[in-house]
């Protein structure tokens, strides 16, 4: 890896470092659960990722057929562990699991859609195709 990707790199780090620290420090100094910084904590880490993997934050630029194997398992293989964990959470985060218990509907909606999210699209895709 080039030097300025690896500055690249690091920067990205230290910045998601820092948004994730100041959202524990606000949570233990003062008991607050600040919303934005967690999305902004996950949406640094990922551009960390993204470079550390592709050397953009977009994840982009030109791939060979091995990159191209490697997003296509990684992406499926993400969306399983994405309906996975969303349905832990929406059991943990409702502290039951009897489906009539839950009121979080929103969080309901979520995770019914991690069902049926591929299954549609490899539809809409195939139509392409035939």
């Amino acid at each position: 890896m080039a030097k300025s990707k690896k500055m690249t790199v690091g920067i990205a780090f230290m910045v998601f470092m820092s948004i994730a620290g100041f959202s524990l420090y606000k949570w233990i100094r003062f008991g607050v659960i600040d919303a934005g910084s967690i999305f902004f904590s996950f949406l640094a880490l990922s551009f960390f990722f993204n470079l550390l993997n592709w050397g953009d934050h977009e994840g982009g630029g030109k791939k060979d057929e091995l990159d191209r194997h490697i997003e296509t398992q990684s992406a499926k293989i993400g969306y399983y562990v994405l309906m996975i964990l969303s349905g832990l959470i929406l059991f943990v985060s409702e502290g039951t699991g009897d489906f009539n218990k839950i009121d979080n509907y929103p969080l309901v909606f979520v995770v019914g859609l991690t069902f049926i999210t591929v299954p549609i699209t490899e539809f809409i895709y195939s139509k392409k195709f035939k």
